[in-house]
């Protein structure tokens, strides 16, 4: 569990904010090797094989970790009202859900990949084909992940805004 500070940016230390943007690098840089594993093990589908191809995907990784991993809290009363969905929990855990999720699906195409890097196995190339697709899509759910909750937090706090200057 990643530990979350109550304070806001601002206020944080210099060495707290070391720690949160050497934190970010480093998810960033995990979901780069996660696409570059993906990208290794997939090289016999001629779409992959390109230098592009593969800098994209280390691209995408990186964005995936670094939007989806470490999402922004939202306010503690924000979450209290929004509404429930039959009692599985509100639009937040389902962002958090989301987002757990893509990770999950990235570590096992990344697992599967290097597996079969370091054991030297050749993969069929649709067996490639599942692992890319199931790694892109689990990359997508980080990002969407990732935006849906920046967009919700910029909402709540214009709302915030919004209501200390009209009192």
């Amino acid at each position: 569990m990643i530990i979350k500070p109550s304070t806001s940016w601002h206020s944080r230390s210099p060495l707290s904010r070391l720690a949160h943007v050497l934190e970010r690098i480093g998810l960033a840089l995990l979901g780069a090797a996660c696409g570059l594993f993906v990208a290794e093990a997939s090289r016999f589908i001629d779409l992959i094989g390109s230098g592009e191809a593969v800098l994209a995907m280390i691209i995408y990784g990186a964005v995936g970790f670094y939007l989806g991993i470490d999402l922004p809290q939202l306010p503690p009363d924000y979450r209290t009202r929004r509404p429930i969905w039959r009692g599985l929990g509100n639009s937040a855990d389902m962002v958090e859900l989301l987002t757990a999720a893509g990770t999950f699906i990235t570590s096992v195409t990344a697992i599967t990949s290097v597996s079969s890097i370091i054991l030297n196995e050749a993969m069929g190339a649709r067996t490639a084909g599942i692992i890319c697709v199931s790694w892109a899509i689990g990359a997508s759910m980080q990002i969407a992940a990732g935006i849906i909750a920046r967009i919700t937090l910029g909402r709540a706090v214009k709302m915030a805004k919004l209501a200390l200057f009209f009192r």
